[in-house]
């Protein structure tokens, strides 16, 4: 399967996270937001498997990489580019279930198990906040970058007016997902202005 295009661009590119349960017009928001402005992946509820069959030529003509939320064995079956874990310990079975597909495994804010995440084979680590926390920790992303070659995604409580200490620090990708499936003037709106925060950045 050939990789996205979208996913060996430099610079901090967009993350784009689905609902956890779909609306029944996603596949028309998506397509909104998709036009908007460059996206680099997308992850999509394992909840929500038939919502794959209908999304996948949208991401596909966008060059946007579809990653599932675990179930990596569904994510290999079911056509997408990759699958994300939220365990360092569960890198190392998902990265033999999808053979050469996307492995992005999330790390919390722990060093140590984005470290173990890496030599298991994941394509990238992803940090977010730690329990009872909204923002993702700065420092840590800012480590990683400087550190590993291995790419890294900023996760949490991200919107245009708070992501610029992330890019700086050398986030590869920023996770969005309510801050724009929420936004008040649409989510394509909310993805011109993470994109043109990202540029001031």
């Amino acid at each position: 399967m050939v990789e996205p295009a979208s996913l060996s661009a430099p610079g901090c590119q967009l993350y784009l996270v689905a609902p956890e349960k779909l609306p029944e017009d996603f596949t028309a928001r998506l397509a909104a937001v998709l036009a908007a402005g460059e996206v680099a992946a997308l992850r999509m509820p394992a909840a929500e498997p038939h919502a794959v069959a209908r999304v996948l030529p949208l991401t596909r003509s966008h060059g946007v990489a579809l990653i599932l939320d675990g179930a990596p064995v569904m994510a290999a079956a079911s056509g997408c580019d990759g699958a994300h874990v939220r365990d360092a310990d569960e890198a190392a079975s998902a990265r033999r279930a999808l053979g050469d597909l996307q492995l992005g495994v999330f790390c919390g804010q722990s060093r140590d198990a984005a470290m173990r995440a890496g030599e298991a084979g994941a394509d990238y680590v992803s940090f977010g906040p730690a329990a009872g926390d909204t923002a993702c920790d700065v420092a840590v992303i800012a480590w990683w970058a400087d550190l590993m070659e291995l790419p890294v995604v900023a996760e949490g409580d991200i919107g245009a007016g708070n992501c610029a200490a992330l890019v700086r620090a050398g986030a590869d990708f920023l996770a969005v997902g309510d801050a724009v499936w929420n936004d008040a003037a649409g989510p394509a709106a909310a993805i011109r202005a993470l994109l043109a925060a990202i540029a001031a950045a």
